[in-house]
Parts: C-alpha cells; structure tokens; sequence
C-alpha cells in the first residue's frame, strides 16, 4: 500500500477524475490565457510566429485554383443568408421552438462582441495577398468566432440531447472539421491571420462555455429530455 507506484497511480486517477469535473473551467482558463498572449503580440505591432508560420503554409505552398474554390465554399458557410437558413433549419427539425431561439441569440450575441473586441483592438487586415474582398479590422476573426460558437453550440445539442450515441458522435466530428476548416479558409484566402483565428475560436469557447452552462439549459429546459438522463 506504501508503493511509490500505487500512491503515484492513485494520485495520477485522483488528478484525471478532477480535470474531468472542471473541463469547463480547464477549457476557459486555457482559452483565455491563450487570448491574453495574443492580445499582448498583436498589441506591440509585430506579426506571430504563428501567422509567419501559417502564411507559408496556406498562402505560398497550398494555394492552387482546386484548393481556392473549396475554401471560399466553407468561408461561404459563414455569409449571413446561409448562418438565416441553418437557423431555421434547426428550428424545423430541433424538438420544439426553444432550439432555434436558442441558436438566433447565441447569433447575435457573439456578432456583437466580436464586433465590440474589433473595435477595441483595432487591428488592420493583412494586405497584398487577399483573394477575396473584406472590410473591417482584423482580430479577432468574426467568421472564426462565429463558426465556434455556431457549430459548437449544434455540438453541445447534439452531444447533449441525441439519444444515438453513434450518431452525435458522426454529427460532432463533421460540425468540428467545418470550425476548423472555417477558420483555415479565412488563413488561405488572405483576409486573417492566423493569430486573429485563434483567438476568435478562443473567445467563442470562453462564451460557450458560459452560454451552454446557463443560457441554452433555460432555453431547452423544457423541450426535451437529455439523452445523459435517460
């Protein structure tokens, strides 16, 4: 019982027991340290070795006709008719009319923080290398925000309220590749850097973590029954 061994396997499953309780704090208190690193770069004025890094990847070696036409098809998914059509879509297949409500605030409240933190920053877009037309600032990246807190939300749902666990798991690793490949569109076409990405997804999953703890409970409290329950 006195084995260095057992009391370090012991400790090991006490410590892997913790971080599960608290993944939500973990992933809040790495999302926003991440953040604040950023924030701290792109306020002195310099460039990352991140977006160095993902420049050369996606700007000089990956960019070919092929490879345009399929990122400007995901960045597209993130165009406010296409973002109007999926709510609605939710809305009709979703148990009841909480889901869709849920996912139109969920909407409108990162719009509108993305655009306060743009504000605030103030940082312009890359230039000289663009292959689409955008305004605005830059960091952090609206369509990164969006499609993490958009597609992370269908991912909480789903996770949450599919009673087929084959199934959520299909739905939640496709609503994943689309965050991912998001904000890798937004690297490729030359309208972010990278830094701007990941900071976008890093303050949508400070938001989810808050809006899937208190906000989206509320709202589908009493439309369905959560498949953990059953």
């Amino acid at each position: 019982m006195n084995d260095p061994k057992h009391r370090i396997a012991r400790l090991g499953r006490a410590m892997a027991g913790l971080a599960r309780q608290n993944i939500r704090l973990l992933v809040v208190l790495a999302a926003a340290l991440v953040f604040v690193w950023l924030l701290s770069e792109v306020g002195e004025g310099e460039f990352t070795k991140l977006d160095t890094l993902a420049y050369r990847l996606f700007v000089e070696t990956l960019r070919n006709d092929a490879m345009t036409s399929v990122m400007q098809g995901f960045t597209g998914l993130l165009d406010i008719p296409v973002l109007l059509v999926m709510t609605l879509i939710v809305t009709a297949f979703a148990p009841g009319k909480a889901p869709g409500r849920c996912v139109a605030l969920n909407l409108v409240c990162v719009l509108a923080l993305n655009q306060l933190l743009k504000a605030i920053v103030q940082r312009p877009r890359p230039d000289g290398f663009r292959l689409i037309a955008e305004s605005g600032y830059s960091f952090p990246s609206g369509h990164s925000m969006i499609s993490m807190a958009f597609f992370g939300l269908l991912v909480w749902m789903v996770w949450t309220y599919e009673k087929d666990r084959v199934l959520a798991r299909i739905w939640c690793v496709l609503f994943s590749l689309v965050i991912v490949m998001v904000g890798v569109s937004r690297i490729y076409l030359g309208v972010h850097y990278a830094s701007d990405v990941l900071a976008g997804f890093c303050v949508s999953l400070i938001w989810l973590a808050f809006y899937t703890r208190v906000i989206a409970p509320a709202f589908m409290a009493e439309e369905t029954e959560p498949a953990s329950a059953k």
